[in-house]
């Protein structure tokens, strides 16, 4: 599958587009209620249980707003948070830190509920041969930094978008006439410049796919049963993955059926922001 994204990558415009989305022309509220060069100090605390994750995005908010600001983390990335753990240090001028406490936030909460949702799921699959992936199915503009968190939550990252993988879908079937016709018309275009994956909903998909001798075969909705005879079908000729209606009430089971990867969307487009607080001491 795909490597994990680095976080410095794009994320300056993306904390700028943030930032100028919330702070306009101006925080009309800090700015006249603190004095321009009053100086301070705030904490970062967990309100919850949670992995850690975003950390460096935050400091990078904070430094965004006001370069001169003092950022120090006190607790690593990727590790877990009890309620009232502190979490990071910020001093400098306290009209820059709390201008930038909403946006540094944001993205603290939803990387670490994207951390802790991942880790959950990768908890249940541990004992397993199956690796959790990841899906396009993230927020708009926060791709990068969402799948930086399902990697940091112990989840892997699938393709990144449309550009760097094939995954010839159930659409791109019907227009080709068929898988074999799908794959025949891949590879003519790209060579083996990318790896090939097909979405299978059947059995008869699943031999199909097979017989193209393709890299990977999603195994797509498919009732535990039906998923246990593809992966015997496939026998090692691919790589599989499971994908939709998995939950974390009954992946132990789901991973249990031998496939390689179980995708699962939930992991970014449902996971919880978790409860950060900040405050001036």
């Amino acid at each position: 599958m795909a490597k994990s994204i680095k976080v410095d990558d794009y994320t300056d415009d993306l904390i700028a587009a943030a930032l100028a989305e919330d702070i306009g022309t101006g925080d009309v509220t800090t700015n006249a209620t603190i004095h321009k060069g009053q100086l301070g100090r705030a904490e970062l605390s967990a309100k919850e249980s949670f992995v850690v994750c975003g950390l460096p995005i935050a400091e990078k908010v904070f430094k965004a707003v006001d370069k001169r600001l003092k950022f120090k983390a006190l607790i690593k990335e990727g590790r877990r948070a009890t309620k009232g753990t502190l979490l990071a240090r910020v001093s400098g001028s306290l009209r820059s830190i709390l201008t930038a406490e909403r946006v540094a936030l944001n993205f603290f909460q939803r990387l670490s509920g994207i951390a802790t949702l991942t880790d959950k799921f990768a908890k249940k699959t541990a004992r397993t041969k199956t690796r959790i992936l990841d899906t396009r199915k993230t927020t708009p503009c926060m791709r990068i930094l969402e799948r930086y968190a399902v990697t940091v939550g112990g989840g892997e990252n699938h393709r990144f978008g449309l550009f760097d993988a094939v995954l010839i879908k159930d659409n791109h079937i019907k227009a080709a006439g068929s898988i074999q016709e799908a794959v025949v018309l891949v590879r003519k275009a790209h060579k083996d410049k990318f790896k090939v994956e097909v979405e299978t909903t059947t059995l008869k998909q699943v031999r199909e796919a097979a017989a193209a001798n393709v890299d990977i075969i999603m195994l797509d909705n498919m009732a535990p049963m039906k998923i246990k005879k593809a992966v015997a079908i496939v026998d090692g000729i691919a790589l599989t993955e499971i994908s939709g209606g998995v939950r974390l009430d009954n992946i132990a089971k789901v991973a249990g059926l031998g496939a390689d990867y179980i995708s699962i969307g939930a992991l970014t487009h449902s996971a919880v922001a978790v409860d950060i607080s900040l405050n001036i001491r």
